[in-house]
């Protein structure tokens, strides 16, 4: 509904009348607010302004809005709630919880499907069709999207979990909660956390379900070592999806690892990053991925401060200000005294991206321009059996041309006496002109994927904001297989300056890094030297700050 921009058409105060009619549908509505609950959100003596916008399909939507933040939102005579509102009562609607990821798809404009949703023990809301819901990712409370129930829970069971779950109409990060102060979540601890097996099946972790054989036994069928895991850190597992347990267990065994195999205590003081780098991931079995964010530390420095307060395996100081590193190594800790590294580690695996927060390693992409047969040049094709539509190599084209030549004597037709290859050559181009052009990718181990038109190169543009304030804008980065998130982290930790992502307006799954100053170097040398794209896929390095000679 909100994924692109929408049109404003009026913006006025609310008058009293329609203020207390406000109060008593947001009373029908949402019975489970309290009188103080909708005076609180409906104040009598602040200006509420009520504002009437168009979608970008048309709908007529009318937005309540008080201190600046949309409150609620009218559509075809029903009233819904912002997050705004959902993150100060979280309880307001049924809540159906998805993964993290899934939120990007969310505010590009998709529906939530029922794979993507996550069973809790307690089993799925009650809801009928067409019953207003919220969604949640896991480990966080705080509603991000808010929508329709595209059937009831009965449904959904009868369906094998399988079909459309929820129909979004408004997300966080979407147009109608940039239209408020553009606040994020906050942080709701789930009360229950919930994982889901590897051929879809869902793993219910609750304290009194899941016993210590079980959360081995998965551990075990991603092949990592539990007795890498002391009792201590199984004892957290009830908490944790199935996909943080596993993540956790590898990073412990790799921690220990490094510590007993790698490290020296000659070393000492060590870096963190490099301890991560130059260790850690080199003591990872072969066929495994170490990723902190895929475990439930997210960051290195927290984890470390778990083996330092749980385990007195180390000690870690903030030698110099915002970096931390390793100065003390309990070599009798009994932890790592009986560890033992587990067979089939490759002690020169190749280092994962650098960066020092585990991030996975990135292979740019093959790209190759292809031209698609069009529905004039049918005959040309024709006797190479390549109907409309059908795509080609340029190679592919130059031999059936050079062959139409040779077959339909063309060149004996011509008044110049020119040879074989210049006609063949001259045609060739002039087909080319006459195709529809396309281009594929090819990353590593996935499967070709094949469009029309030219491929959208990254664009690195500088803008300003407020007085002399400039920022370094970069899209497109998606195109190229690469994250925003992880682009924006290397950036911030390359130059030291703060960075945020925001959605484009009217790109669907498309994200716009923004980091403060002109950074073009920095953002072209992190493209180029790093992640080693082309220079012909980046567009604007030329807007660079050129370096003066000082008088």
């Amino acid at each position: 509904m909100f994924a692109r921009p929408f049109r404003v058409k009026s913006n006025t105060a609310i008058k009293g009348s329609d203020r207390r009619k406000l109060k008593a549908d947001i009373s029908a509505a949402f019975p489970s607010l309290s009188a103080d609950d909708v005076s609180e959100l409906v104040p009598n003596k602040e200006e509420l302004n009520v504002v009437k916008v168009y979608a970008h399909k048309g709908d007529a939507v009318t937005l309540y809005v008080l201190h600046k933040n949309p409150l609620f939102f009218e559509l075809e005579k029903r009233l819904y709630p912002t997050v705004y509102v959902l993150w100060r009562y979280p309880n307001l609607l049924p809540t159906f919880r998805t993964w993290t990821p899934v939120l990007q798809k969310l505010i590009g404009g998709a529906d939530l499907m029922l794979p993507g949703v996550v069973v809790p023990s307690s089993g799925l809301p009650d809801v009928k069709q067409g019953n207003c819901c919220a969604v949640t990712v896991v480990n966080n409370r705080a509603p991000v999207a808010v929508g329709t129930a595209a059937v009831s829970t009965a449904e959904m069971c009868s369906l094998g979990m399988k079909g459309r779950g929820v129909c979004v109409v408004h997300t966080y990060m979407d147009n109608l909660w940039a239209f408020g102060d553009k606040s994020g979540p906050p942080s709701l601890p789930d009360a229950e956390s919930v994982g889901q097996g590897v051929n879809g099946e869902d793993y219910n972790f609750d304290e009194e379900e899941v016993e210590e054989e079980e959360v081995e036994k998965c551990v075990e069928e991603e092949q990592i070592s539990c007795d890498t895991v002391t009792d201590q850190t199984c004892s957290g597992f009830e908490e944790l999806s199935l996909a943080e347990q596993i993540m956790d267990a590898l990073l412990f065994q790799c921690f220990l690892h490094a510590l007993k195999s790698k490290v020296k205590k000659s070393e000492l003081p060590l870096l963190t990053s490099t301890f991560l780098r130059n260790h850690m991931f080199s003591c990872c079995p072969s066929g495994k991925q170490l990723d902190i964010k895929k475990s439930s530390y997210k960051k290195l420095s927290k984890f470390l401060q778990a083996m330092q307060q749980q385990h007195n395996l180390v000690r870690v100081k903030e030698l110099t200000k915002g970096v931390e590193s390793i100065v003390e190594v309990d070599w009798k800790n009994q932890a790592l005294r009986s560890f033992s590294a587990p067979e089939g580690i490759d002690d020169e695996a190749v280092l994962m991206q650098d960066g020092g927060e585990g991030e996975a390693p990135y292979n740019p992409p093959e790209i190759t321009t292809l031209y698609s047969v069009s529905a004039r040049l049918g005959p040309l094709f024709l006797e190479a059996n390549k109907r409309k539509g059908a795509v080609l190599q340029p190679a592919e084209v130059r031999s059936i041309v050079t062959e139409y030549v040779k077959n339909n004597e063309l060149c004996n037709r011509l008044l110049l006496q020119l040879n074989n290859v210049l006609v063949s050559s001259s045609y060739f181009h002039r087909t080319l002109g006459r195709m529809q052009e396309c281009y594929q990718v090819v990353f590593p181990g996935l499967a070709p994927v094949t469009r029309k038109g030219h491929i959208e190169p990254i664009d690195i543009s500088v803008a300003s904001r407020g007085s002399n304030k400039k920022v370094t804008l970069i899209k497109n980065l998606e195109v190229y297989g690469l994250d925003p998130a992880v682009v924006a982290t290397a950036l911030q930790r390359r130059v030291q300056a703060s960075s945020v992502l925001q959605p484009i307006p009217g790109s669907k799954d498309k994200v716009l890094v923004q980091i403060q100053g002109n950074q073009i170097h920095q953002v072209g040398n992190l493209l180029l030297d790093h992640y080693r794209i082309p220079r012909k896929y980046i567009q604007g390095l030329e807007k660079a700050p050129k370096g003066g000679k000082k008088k």
